[in-house]
């Protein structure tokens, strides 16, 4: 066998085995969901995960969110569809969700936390599966049930959101290698610390507006005396 064709085949087995750990990476979200203390240890710690899928499956879960906005039955749906934007709608749940995974991070030491920011945003990406797995259902379900039926469709949402906030605590408690009482306490750090950093943000904007708004204003000034 020449030498280019050695290292073509190569090649294509290396692209092969890349990809096939891609699709081991997501079909592990089944395992992590359904048992997430050993799931989300061994997600971290024993490389059973990929960022890859963690992108995967954020794509997804803002995918899902803005189907259940435009797609699901209006007698389900509060919000004028009209009125929806959906970079806003997807900018609504990234920018926080990022700002948490940061914060969670940055309080890691404080806390003595082991979990890199790598590990704790592909674990709350993990996080977000049975989202995903039940909301796409929900969709095409509001079109087959009437209002009388909504109890279940409710039932069914609450799921959907109570399921991934658990999942998420379990992800950090193993990601940290925290007990649950430590972890509750470094939770609500998160929360406050991630208040802390959209204000900031909040005021780096403003002033820099400001600036903006001041250095146009003199230009302006100038341009006027001059001319």
């Amino acid at each position: 066998m020449s030498a280019g064709k050695y290292q073509g085949k190569r090649k294509g087995g290396l692209f092969g085995r890349g990809f096939q750990d891609y699709c081991d990476s997501l079909k592990y979200a089944m395992h992590v969901i359904f048992r997430p203390f050993d799931g989300f240890w061994d997600l971290v710690h024993e490389k059973r995960g990929s960022l890859a899928a963690a992108h995967t499956y954020l794509f997804l879960f803002l995918l899902t969110y803005i189907l259940s906005l435009m797609c699901t039955n209006f007698q389900f749906v509060t919000a004028p569809i009209q009125y929806i934007n959906i970079y806003e709608q997807c900018a609504s749940l990234l920018i926080p969700f990022l700002i948490l995974c940061l914060s969670n991070w940055c309080l890691s030491t404080l806390f003595d936390g082991k979990g890199r920011f790598p590990d704790i945003y592909m674990a709350m990406c993990y996080a977000l599966v049975p989202y995903i797995l039940i909301q796409l259902p929900m969709v095409l379900l509001s079109h087959m049930i009437s209002y009388d039926e909504a109890a279940y469709y409710n039932v069914l949402g609450t799921i959907s959101v109570i399921w991934p906030l658990f999942l998420a605590f379990v992800g950090l408690m193993q990601v940290h290698d925290y007990s649950p009482g430590k972890n509750l306490i470094f939770l609500v750090a998160t929360v406050f610390g991630a208040l802390v950093i959209l204000f900031l943000i909040l005021v780096f904007f403003s002033l820099l507006s400001d600036a903006a708004a001041y250095f146009i204003s003199l230009y302006r000034e100038i341009a006027f005396r001059l001319y």
